[in-house]
């Protein structure tokens, strides 16, 4: 026994004293030999599929099949497994643990499935946080039945593995998280998911029946038109928008076409992404037979308007909203500058529609807002959002089907009540809803519908009511506006009676200073003067006086009162008259 370990640390000293000495050109050539030799009298082939392959970062779709594959047909053969409970299978997944080894047989030919583990001889930074284990399933079969495994054998294991994680495999909820969450690692971008468990359906939805049909019509023929986009030029995906306001059910249609269509959905997170690169990896993880969400875009980031603003400051930066800016000022504090997110508009559009969004495909891309005039029209164009959804408020027909999910109700002699008040006020369906689910196990449908009417008879005289103020602050405001426009008169024609007074300067003078008077006055008053003391006479008194100077005579107003426009107007009026008939007596 002592001698078989000296002769094996001699040849482990050989071996090791040899790689240091022998030259790399050297080394390469001896291994590249014995290589060869072991090749000539092995009489098996062996193919390995790699977990990550290189230059890759995705998972590889054959490893998951042939794992699938070899867990549910020969996890039985195996002595030690591993079992994975996942939330996105309907059962346990078995897969075969390192170095096991299981026999398959295939049309008569044996072949042996292993699974190896390796580990890199240098440290290797993975851009997914994976760890730095490297495993692989090495496929074995002899030499003479290479044409049947490469061939239909691996086609069999593939397909099979697919179709069965296909009918064991349930619906994916995943999002998008940084390292500051907990969930990432290595500062990079990752998606994380959870099974996606919600019930919503189109026969569930409280909707329209006919725009209902239209949008399954729609998504039908989506999932029908691989060939028919191929021929036209375009990515097989589709974009749909829906707005509408708060309530009126926009992430239960999105839950409903992913339960019809059985599509994973991809809940995309704009403020957690560091810039346009970012969003681009994101992409390409995202699967085929996907739905991708940017739920509330108009407020996720504020880049859906900035061309718009952008526009309006050059053209006039001086009228600007003080409550805005205040309003921008509070977004960029509450994001922080270190950590706002650096995604454009324009990363933004190629992500929906440009060269990078063909990767995969069968995808639907959804948008949604409660305000679809804040977007910018680049971004909501057909071609990028192909279809626009308007999710209304609840119509009666929608009623019903709220009345059928929560109280199993298909007709009532209150439906026609109902009817008559949901086409007086706008009332969202999650309001409906919340009305006409019972509160306890003992209240009856009478009930539930006796409050759904309470409350829309309240939301009517609210309704009115907010109308009525809304007319009274109106009514305000105009008044208000033209008070305000007659004061601005009022003064501006006293200022103008005045600045003519002033020019006229005594007109009754002459060259000599001698005042000129009118014939029959002997106090050489002037005209103008005469006039308004007679109007201020007929005047109460309080309102407005006449200042006599040297020089000129002059209109003022009291402190606590301003002359009307109706009497500066008569005064002028008056004074011009008299002026023409008193120089047509002097020219006599």
């Amino acid at each position: 026994m002592g001698g078989f370990w000296d002769n094996f640390s001699t040849l482990l000293l050989i071996t090791t004293t040899s790689q240091r000495i022998m030259p790399e050109e050297l080394r390469y050539h001896v291994n590249r030999f014995l290589q060869k030799l072991v090749n000539s009298i092995n009489p098996y082939i062996e193919i390995t599929f790699h977990e990550f392959p290189s230059e890759s970062h995705m998972r590889s779709d054959a490893y998951a099949a042939i794992e699938t594959y070899l867990g549910a047909n020969l996890s039985q053969q195996a002595e030690r497994l591993n079992a994975n409970t996942a939330s996105g299978s309907r059962s346990v997944a078995l897969s075969i643990d390192d170095y096991e080894e299981i026999t398959d047989v295939y049309n008569g030919v044996k072949v042996w499935w292993t699974r190896s583990k390796s580990f890199p001889r240098s440290n290797v930074i993975s851009f997914y946080g994976r760890d730095e284990e490297r495993r692989a399933y090495v496929l074995t079969s002899r030499r003479p039945h290479r044409d049947i495994v490469v061939g239909s054998y691996l086609s069999h294991v593939l397909s099979e593995g697919k179709a069965i994680a296909k009918r064991n495999r349930r619906q994916r909820l995943y999002t998008n998280v940084s390292r500051d969450n907990g969930w990432g690692d290595d500062d990079k971008m990752m998606w994380r998911h959870v099974a996606f468990d919600h019930p919503a359906t189109f026969d569930t939805l409280a909707m329209d029946p006919e725009k209902k049909k239209d949008i399954v019509d729609d998504l039908i023929a989506f999932t029908k038109g691989k060939e028919y986009y191929r021929q036209i030029g375009k990515a097989w995906k589709r974009g749909y928008l829906l707005y509408g306001p708060p309530g009126t059910g926009k992430s239960t249609m999105i839950a409903a076409m992913a339960n019809f269509l059985h599509f994973d959905v991809y809940d995309l997170e704009l403020t957690a992404i560091k810039d346009n690169t970012e969003l681009r990896k994101l992409m390409i993880e995202i699967s085929k037979r996907a739905i991708v969400v940017i739920e509330d875009i108009d407020c996720s980031l504020d880049i859906t308007g900035k061309r718009q603003a952008n526009n309006t400051n050059e053209k006039d930066n001086d009228h600007k909203d003080v409550k805005d800016v205040i309003a921008n000022m509070a977004t960029d504090n509450e994001r922080g500058n270190d950590e706002e997110s650096k995604i454009t508009l324009s990363g933004l559009l190629n992500f929906v529609d440009g060269l990078w969004s063909a990767s995969g495909g069968e995808r639907i891309i959804v948008f949604t807002t409660n305000y679809v005039e804040r977007l910018d029209s680049a971004l909501i164009r057909r071609g990028r959002m192909d279809k626009h959804i308007e999710m209304s408020y609840c119509c009666f027909e929608a009623f019903k089907v709220l009345a059928k999910n929560y109280l199993k109700l298909e007709s009532h002699e209150k439906f026609e009540n109902i009817k008559c008040l949901l086409k007086e006020i706008d009332i969202s369906p999650a309001d409906v809803a919340e009305n006409l689910m019972p509160k306890s196990p003992e209240m009856s449908a009478e009930e539930c519908l006796g409050n759904l009417i309470t409350a829309l008879h309240q939301a009517k005289e609210e309704a009115a009511s907010r109308k009525a103020k809304k007319l009274d602050a109106e009514t305000e405001d105009k008044e208000s506006e033209v008070q305000q426009q007659s004061g601005t008169a009022s003064k501006e024609e006293v200022k103008t009676a005045n600045e003519a007074q002033e020019k006229e300067k005594r007109p009754g003078t002459s060259s000599d200073s001698r005042p000129r008077t009118f014939p029959d006055s002997k106090l050489g008053i002037s005209p103008d003067r005469i006039m308004i003391k007679a109007h201020q006479n007929k005047r109460p008194k309080g309102r407005t006086h006449v200042a006599r100077d040297n020089s000129s005579t002059q209109v003022s107003a009291a402190t606590s009162d301003h002359v009307s426009p109706r009497m500066t107007k008569q005064v002028r009026k008056n004074s011009l008259t008299t002026r023409i008939h008193w120089w047509l007596e002097l020219l006599d």
